[in-house]
């Protein structure tokens, strides 16, 4: 398995929630029998996910899928299993693509971010998803997304990822992505203008747990995910221009 560098989050890196996704999808490519469809998979992140660099993913013993990188010695990247059930609590309450689009428009990342690179929501990446969660009031964060021609299940683990992370994103407060649990229930068609919500269930040192909802235009939900972001200290990789 290889990530392209068009896929990358911090500089360096690939963004969390496409690298989660494409080791997701391995898994479930790997136990079709097994694994159903909207069947839940966590993945940890163990180490940044680099990019254009070879990784090889191999079963554990306990059924789960490792992801390695390096030769002598070798380094873990991230780890990935089926979990049982749904993803932890409920959706986020959804609003209409309008209410999306303006908190779009309030984006802190069009003045400052971190990562002004990323895949997801740089505003500097000239071929990103381009998803600009902005804060819509009530703690929630909200953006349009425009669902590419070349749209996979791990660019809706992508477009599930940011708009959590701007539930704690600051300036002078960078996070990044640990821990990602999600479900994929349908791929949004291309071309389909969705609508992504991101909502701060709680904090703990330099931890954040958040959960984010994918919705249709119609606000049927698409896909659901929870995850843990860590605050990283010091300054953030890259110049955090935008």
């Amino acid at each position: 398995m290889l990530i392209s560098a068009r896929f990358n989050g911090p500089t360096g890196s690939a963004n969390g929630g496409y690298a989660a996704g494409r080791f997701a999808q391995a898994l479930l490519r790997a136990e079709p029998a097994t694994v159903v469809p909207g069947r839940p998979v966590r993945v940890t992140l163990r180490r940044p996910p680099p990019l254009d660099t070879e990784l090889r993913v191999a079963r554990t013993a306990d059924d789960a899928l490792s992801v390695e990188a390096g030769g002598d010695p070798v380094t873990l990247i991230a780890e990935a299993e089926a979990v049982a059930g749904t993803v932890d609590g409920p959706t986020v309450p959804p609003v209409d693509l309008a209410t999306a689009e303006a908190a779009s428009a309030r984006y802190p990342g069009h003045a400052a971010h971190p990562f002004p690179d990323c895949y997801v929501c740089g505003p500097r990446h000239p071929d990103g998803l381009r998803v600009f969660p902005g804060p819509v009031g009530d703690g929630r964060t909200a953006a349009p997304f425009v669902v590419p021609d070349d749209r996979t299940v791990p660019t809706v683990w992508a477009a599930l990822d940011c708009p959590g992370g701007w539930t704690v994103l600051a300036p002078g407060r960078p996070y990044l992505l640990g821990r990602m649990t999600a479900t994929v229930a349908a791929l949004p068609a291309p071309g389909q203008r969705c609508v992504v919500v991101g909502d701060l269930l709680e904090t703990s040192g330099r931890k954040a747990e958040v959960r984010t909802t994918l919705y249709d235009a119609a606000g049927q939900p698409l896909a659901a995910a929870q995850a843990t972001w860590i605050a990283i200290a010091g300054p953030p990789p890259g110049d955090g221009a935008v």
